[in-house]
């Protein structure tokens, strides 16, 4: 019994981890496969192996996920709003990981 619980509680324990790397590969592929136009096109995102030169460079710039999700959602300049056609999710997921991988989430 003891056992049992030991293992439940070290699962549980690395659980957040695994959440947390799965949203941030279902960020990834928002960025670079499931927004269309692809994120990639217009930023630079060293993680996700894109050079765009039409939007600002997201290593540089460092954005929050609130700031992330505020342009992904409703647009900002020439970059067209999402929000019709990314869900929730998906608009908290990609914000989610450019903020994590560009260390604006710091």
């Amino acid at each position: 019994m003891r056992k049992t619980a030991l293992f439940f509680a070290v699962a549980l324990i690395g659980l957040p981890s695994l959440v947390v790397a799965s949203e941030l590969e279902k960020g990834k592929q928002v960025f670079t496969q499931e927004a269309q136009p692809s994120c990639t096109i217009c930023h630079t995102l060293a993680d996700a192996g894109s050079a765009g030169a039409v939007g600002p460079n997201l290593d540089e710039l460092k954005p929050t996920l609130e700031q992330v999700a505020n342009a992904v959602a409703g647009g900002v300049g020439i970059m067209p709003a999402f929000n019709e056609s990314l869900s929730e999710e998906q608009i908290h997921a990609v914000a989610h990981y450019v903020a994590t991988v560009t260390g604006g989430s710091k």
